[in-house]
């Protein structure tokens, strides 16, 4: 359905409006927009830190679905993601919110299959995420700096800060972003009076604001690796310092090839994918 010019218009003007009105509040209460002065804060001795965090998904570590769901098990339970359902209990497509998921290969991998590909990879489940990308579309068109990039890469999502426009999931050309329809807090899994678990030290969130990856910045914070990195078979996530040329995950990227995820649009991805063979001559 095509947009009537009028309606464009308002669109723009309110983005405009609420653009000033960002920098306005920026200006007069920084932390509403950028968050706590960096140096006020006491730096945690734990916490891990990179130039540039990427990752490496190697498929070939994944031997079965179940190990996949395991992955997204692991991380929308550490950041109470909400899992509705419909009576019969499949997902409900509707209303689902997703930071990790499974995709075809030609659904990932848009353009880069070949008619000589076995079936087995075109039927493969790839996990797929948001890519955190070097100039992440989802960035410059939010009017609030509700998604932002961190200097290690990390491309945020502050949901308390989001107005739910959805400019970002417009934006974002691999469906890495979710929008709660509803008050994610009554989905069974999240519901404590239906027998739902809350990660506490994770905060929730209402309806009507936007979700997504964000590489388990608060366990980095600590010390830890990721969530989907811990749960996945041994060396099937690969979490480091692409910058860092010593570092196992950039070894890998020198020395096997890898695919990423429309690479022509020059979003720049930090998600590498091993799907197979091995080390360059």
């Amino acid at each position: 359905m095509s947009m009537k010019r009028r309606d464009f218009l308002k669109i723009a003007g309110i983005s405009s409006i609420l653009s000033v009105g960002a920098k306005i509040a920026e200006a007069t209460h920084p932390a509403w927009v950028t968050g706590p002065d960096p140096k006020q804060l006491v730096p945690n001795k734990q916490a891990l830190s990179a130039k540039r965090w990427a990752m490496i998904v190697d498929m070939t570590k994944f031997k079965t679905e179940a190990d996949t769901l395991k992955v997204i098990d692991a991380c929308h339970r550490a950041h109470n993601v909400p899992d509705f359902r419909t009576p019969d209990g499949k997902v409900d497509k509707k209303l689902e919110v997703k930071w990790i998921w499974q995709a075809g290969f030609e659904r990932a991998f848009p353009g880069q299959d070949n008619k000589y590909m076995s079936e087995h990879l075109k039927d493969m489940p790839f996990m797929v995420l948001c890519n955190h990308c070097d100039n992440p579309p989802c960035v410059r068109v939010c009017p609030t700096q509700a998604t932002y990039k961190l200097k290690n890469g990390i491309t945020m999502q502050d949901m308390h800060r989001c107005i739910g426009c959805r400019f970002c999931m417009a934006g974002c050309p691999y469906g890495a972003r979710s929008f709660n329809w509803v008050d994610p807090r009554k989905a069974a899994n999240l519901d404590v009076k239906r027998g739902g678990k809350l990660n506490n030290e994770y905060p929730q969130r209402t309806k009507g604001v936007v979700e997504k990856c964000t590489f388990c910045t608060e366990r980095l914070q600590i010390g830890k690796m990721p969530a989907c990195v811990e749960a996945a078979p041994k060396g099937a996530l690969l979490f480091g310092d692409l910058e860092d040329q010593n570092s196992e995950i950039r070894k890998i990227i020198t020395t096997r090839y890898t695919i990423r995820r429309k690479p022509d649009l020059g979003t720049g991805p930090a998600i590498y994918y091993l799907i197979g063979g091995s080390d360059h001559a």
